[in-house]
């Protein structure tokens, strides 16, 4: 008898989350996945996979929720935690010119709260499995241009505290991956972004699975090519 395998998409309500969810399911994986509320795409991608998908509400920047999933899933093992969670505002604005607030919300949701979620949950991940973010190319200080300045700090935070992380469980035998997917059509990336859905997601959960029992830190793109920091 073949054992499903189980990933736990943290923000898969929307966009690139619900897709994971959906390519997951696809494969025959049990998913977890998580919303802060309704999700009327899960909730039908729940009526075509009954027997893959299991819904959790959780808060990512809320650490008490976060801790409650954490109590709900005592006894379960991951071989993917996959923390998809993120915002973007003010894309277009300055140091100077965005509100405070919309930065604040920024760092908490992009950075700080994914690395909770990954603290959190490392112990149920499979000594083999692999824990991932959703990072993006922009978080890559050496190639930045400038676009959306705001949102790509916030990403490049995250990506340091992933770093930081990995510093600190240097033995750690699972795979740690910060994943650029492209600049990706949704509600988030926009009508502009380069790559619809099916270019993208399918070659990272490809790219996620040839990466398990590979221990350390990688920041890559959805082909598996190292980006610079």
């Amino acid at each position: 008898m073949t054992v499903r395998q189980n990933v736990l998409v943290v923000g898969a309500s929307r966009g690139l989350g619900l897709a994971l969810a959906e390519e997951y399911c696809g494969r025959g994986w049990h998913v977890i996945a998580t919303t802060r509320g309704k999700s009327t795409g899960l909730e039908s991608l729940r009526e075509r996979h009954p027997e893959s998908l299991e819904l959790e509400m959780v808060d990512i920047v809320d650490l008490a929720s976060v801790k409650a999933l954490r109590t709900r899933l005592a006894g379960r093992k991951l071989n993917t935690l996959f923390v998809n969670a993120g915002i973007a505002k003010a894309n277009e604005l300055t140091s100077v010119e965005v509100d405070e607030k919309d930065f604040l919300d920024m760092m908490l949701t992009n950075a700080l709260s994914p690395m909770r979620v990954i603290e959190v949950f490392s112990d149920i991940v499979e000594e083999n499995g692999v824990m991932a973010a959703m990072s993006s190319e922009i978080g890559s200080i050496t190639n930045s241009f400038g676009f959306w300045e705001l949102y790509s700090s916030s990403k490049a935070a995250l990506n340091m505290l992933m770093k930081a992380f990995s510093t600190r469980h240097p033995d750690d035998s699972r795979a740690l991956l910060l994943v650029a997917p492209g600049w990706v059509r949704t509600e988030m990336g926009g009508s502009e972004a380069t790559f619809g859905i099916s270019e993208s997601i399918p070659l990272v959960v490809d790219m996620v699975e040839s990466n398990a029992g590979v221990p350390g830190l990688r920041f890559t793109d959805r082909h598996g090519e190292i980006l610079p920091w």
